[in-house]
């Protein structure tokens, strides 16, 4: 959530940023009201009780008529003590929930638009020639079948549509990757961790994904928790209701989990195959930090998702999400979208969001200098999203024979292997 403070001082700034999302800008006006409110009534119920108490003392020391008027008083104010605390409560509440459906204020360089109005801010490598090459691509899952790695039939027999084995040389490349990725971010200095996959209510809340991604959230009635689509939220969770030492700062973390999402907007999108799937595995990348410091290392995290795709020899382009694309949380976004060559586009596979102190206000995370204690800043990013990574690495590194040449950073996690054959049938 954003300090209500600033909201204060400067609403046309948030107005714009709500504008500039596409959101409701009317919420805005509407929290301004509740704010007053919750100031106005809480100013009213110090003042009663201020006088509650002045009044309890003077009660002892009268006698006869003024005494039964100041308990007749007293009865009166206690009466209004308690209508203004709960007037109190019901302002707080309502304030909160306004401001929890607040989007955080878009960073002033990111453009303007929906989801098409993205900029590209640098191209890597160039998508190969096949047809220069002399043969016709074969997509991921043609692949998949060839190499016996993946097999979606089985999985929608057993699960449903948007479910998968991945098998053989589908399961070591699998594990290939979480490996090289955990590898690169220890080397980074973020500490390895294996999340929860499910969390409570206040987890999910505060990390923003109850609001506009609510629709794609498995929930379990039963027992009120969630399934997790990203281990950002038991990441940025972990420190929930806790204070660090600003000398402590930066922690990176990089948590592996399966991701459970129900794409409940893609009916029709990406089918075929495990590009959009429901559920799937991932190395995210986790750092909480000062919020002077946050810019920086956003920078940081998407060099850091340039090494791996790099690493990874593929063709890749940078973009910038532009502001109706964001999510609640993120100030700004940047997405590295590989080139997939039966598509003839370029796909997202990892994405780095600064939420500054978006998340910590709603987690009540803080850090602490000297005597000083205010929220500090998260900021998160998909290292390796195996799936869409198995895509991109089966339809750039094949060959005509239906092989699939392995990346050299891959190999010794495969190994030694430098080819994938095709299995006989």
């Amino acid at each position: 959530m954003i300090d209500l403070r600033l909201l204060r001082e400067d609403p046309d700034r948030v107005r714009a940023s709500q504008r500039a999302r596409g959101e409701d800008v009317g919420i805005v006006d509407a929290l301004l009201t509740a704010d007053e409110r919750r100031r106005s009534s809480s100013v009213r119920f110090d003042e009663l009780r201020a006088e509650q108490k002045a009044l309890g003392k003077l009660i002892p020391k009268a006698s006869g008529d003024e005494k039964a008027e100041l308990l007749k008083k007293a009865g009166e104010l206690s009466a209004a003590v308690k209508a203004a605390d709960a007037e109190q409560d019901v302002a707080a509440e309502e304030t909160q929930r306004l401001l929890l459906q607040l989007g955080n204020l878009v960073h002033p360089e990111v453009p303007v638009g929906g989801e098409d109005d993205f900029a590209v801010l640098e191209t890597v490598g160039t998508p190969r020639d096949f047809e220069a090459e002399g043969f016709a691509p074969k997509d991921h899952l043609e692949l998949g079948e060839l190499l016996g790695a993946i097999d979606t039939e089985r999985g929608a027999k057993v699960s449903g549509s948007r479910f998968y084995y991945l098998t053989g040389i589908g399961a070591l490349l699998e594990f290939a990757l979480v490996n090289a990725a955990m590898a690169q971010a220890t080397a980074a200095g973020f500490t390895p961790m294996l999340t929860p996959a499910l969390v409570k209510p206040k987890a999910m809340e505060g990390t923003g994904f109850l609001g506009q991604a609510a629709e794609d959230v498995y929930h379990l009635d039963k027992d009120d928790l969630f399934l997790v689509g990203t281990s950002e939220v038991p990441l940025a969770a972990y420190h929930m209701d806790e204070i660090l030492e600003a000398d402590q700062l930066p922690r990176r973390y990089a948590g592996f989990s399966s991701c459970f999402r129900r794409e409940a907007g893609s009916y029709g999108k990406d089918t075929r195959g495990i590009f959009r799937v429901h559920q799937f595995d991932k190395v995210e990348m986790f750092v909480y930090t000062t919020p002077e410091e946050a810019e920086a290392e956003h920078q940081r995290l998407l060099e850091w998702e340039k090494q791996w795709l790099t690493s990874l020899e593929l063709p890749f382009r940078v973009v910038d999400l532009a502001s109706g694309d964001l999510g609640s949380s993120a100030t700004r976004k940047f997405d590295c979208e590989a080139w997939i060559p039966t598509q003839g586009k370029y796909r997202e596979l990892t994405s780095t969001s600064n939420t500054t102190e978006f998340q910590s206000r709603r987690l009540s995370i803080r850090m602490r200098e000297g005597k000083r204690v205010r929220p500090l800043a998260t900021l998160n990013g998909t290292l390796c999203a195996i799936t869409r990574t198995i895509v991109a690495v089966l339809e750039n590194h094949q060959q005509a024979d239906g092989s699939v040449r392995v990346p050299e950073a891959l190999r010794p996690f495969l190994g030694g292997r430098e080819v994938l054959e095709p299995v006989a049938r």
